[in-house]
């Protein structure tokens, strides 16, 4: 699969590297932000590029500047918002046309949602999130999901059972109270890596494969 690096213009005085990924004839394209810990080029961000390729969806994974600049602690919001914000205008000039979504795993899923909160982002149609981190590990609580009842495009949040950083009950409770603009997709057992326990009866890539088919699926309903 051919991964073509690309640099990201956030402002006058900054650039973060980027990955652009495509099929030949895609059928839409997602804007996809790294989790805190690790960046673009972790194997789950491949892997899920990867699978939307072989899917048709093309895919642009970028690096906050604090992954970037080889930081361990992340950006503050307004420069990640800033640089969410470019890396979809970059990819409104790579595939002029493509139905376009952005989102991404965890720090950069919440951090999307932050940004579209705040003011629409260009050309956006929806909002896909693996792994949405609703609250600290062993703190349940909703504080983080306040601001997506600002929220004017559809969102998905692809979730597992397991996730310690979104009670599922409480995950689902808040997410009723946003419908039909959101829509949870629970995979049993899985953690907020998506890892499954040997006991589950199948694998982490089979989970995978199961996830990105139901966030294409979903991204095929809204793109006209």
């Amino acid at each position: 699969m051919s991964v073509d690096p690309i640099t990201i213009a956030v402002d006058a005085a900054q650039t973060v590297s980027g990955l652009w990924q495509t099929p030949d004839r895609p059928s839409a394209c997602l804007v996809l932000a790294h989790g805190a810990g690790a960046g673009m080029t972790h194997p789950f961000m491949a892997a899920v590029a990867d699978g939307l390729q072989a899917r048709a969806v093309a895919s642009l994974r970028f690096q906050f500047p604090y992954m970037e600049n080889r930081s361990k602690r992340p950006d503050r919001p307004a420069l990640a918002h800033a640089t969410i914000r470019a890396a979809v205008a970059t990819a409104v000039r790579l595939a002029p046309g493509l139905a376009l979504f952005a989102g991404g795993k965890s720090f950069g899923a919440r951090m999307t949602s932050q940004a579209q909160a705040e003011a629409p982002l260009t050309q956006v149609r929806g909002l896909v999130f693996l792994g949405f981190p609703l609250h600290p590990a062993g703190k349940p609580a909703d504080e983080r999901a306040r601001h997506l009842a600002q929220m004017r495009v559809p969102m998905l949040f692809l979730q597992g059972s397991r996730d310690a950083l979104a009670n599922p009950a409480l995950l689902a409770r808040t997410l009723e109270t946003l419908a039909p603009a959101a829509t949870l997709k629970l995979f049993d057992q899985a953690d907020h890596s998506f890892h499954v326990p040997k006991r589950s009866g199948r694998t982490d890539t089979e989970l995978l494969h199961t996830v990105l088919d139901a966030a294409v699926s979903w991204m095929a309903a809204r793109r006209d």
